[in-house]
């Protein structure tokens, strides 16, 4: 049975947040999807166990946190163009800034509610068949949610290289993509109220 997307959009701020500790004084290979992935789970995990209280009385004082870990390592113009589809290139440059910008801020809003909603005890990683070639732009990195409740859920992170370093665009729970669900919810949207009423309701949920 599919999750609500409230666990889909609090899933993926696991995915993409990232450790903010300190750059390293000489340049490094670029750490791979999974390393990512792994790195970012456990940090994510961590604050929300250290400050769970404090975001649950104060809900709106998440969405800086997870605007931190986020947008680094979400690739939201890409996603953006994805979930648009086809009305992207009929759109203008304005109007695909400011849903580009509406997006991203209704997901922050929604992984923060969603963070709240439920706990997970452990992420596991399942090992890339093989090596990643120098020349992949996609990979697409599989693990499992194990929740308190022991039950574990399949998690799929899709991954771009987008020319010097890996980038999350999409998240598949029990086979739903966020980018599909989306696309298609909006692509509604924009038939029967338009590009510039869509945005609105963004910036407003």
């Amino acid at each position: 049975m599919h999750r609500k997307p409230g666990l889909i959009f609090a899933l993926c701020a696991g995915a993409i947040g990232f450790s903010l500790a300190s750059a390293p004084a000489v340049p490094a290979v670029p750490p791979s999807p999974h390393q990512i992935i792994r790195d970012a789970a456990d940090e994510l995990l961590g604050v929300m166990e250290s400050r769970r209280g404090e975001f649950e009385a104060n809900p709106a004082g998440l969405y800086g946190v997870v605007d931190d870990v986020l947008r680094p390592h979400f690739d939201v113009d890409y996603a953006a163009r994805l979930i648009l589809g086809r009305y992207w290139p009929r759109s203008t440059e304005d109007q695909r800034r400011r849903f580009t910008e509406a997006l991203y801020g209704s997901l922050v809003r929604k992984y923060s509610s969603g963070l709240l909603e439920f706990t997970e005890n452990t992420v596991e990683i399942i090992p890339h068949r093989g090596l990643i070639r120098l020349d992949e732009e996609y990979v697409t990195v599989r693990t499992r949610v194990n929740l308190d409740t022991g039950v574990a859920v399949p998690v799929d992170y899709r991954t771009r290289w987008n020319g010097n370093e890996w980038k999350v665009f999409d998240v598949i729970i029990e086979g739903l993509s966020y980018v599909t669900y989306y696309r298609d919810q909006i692509g509604q949207d924009v038939k029967l109220k338009g590009l510039d009423q869509v945005i609105t309701d963004l910036a407003s949920v």
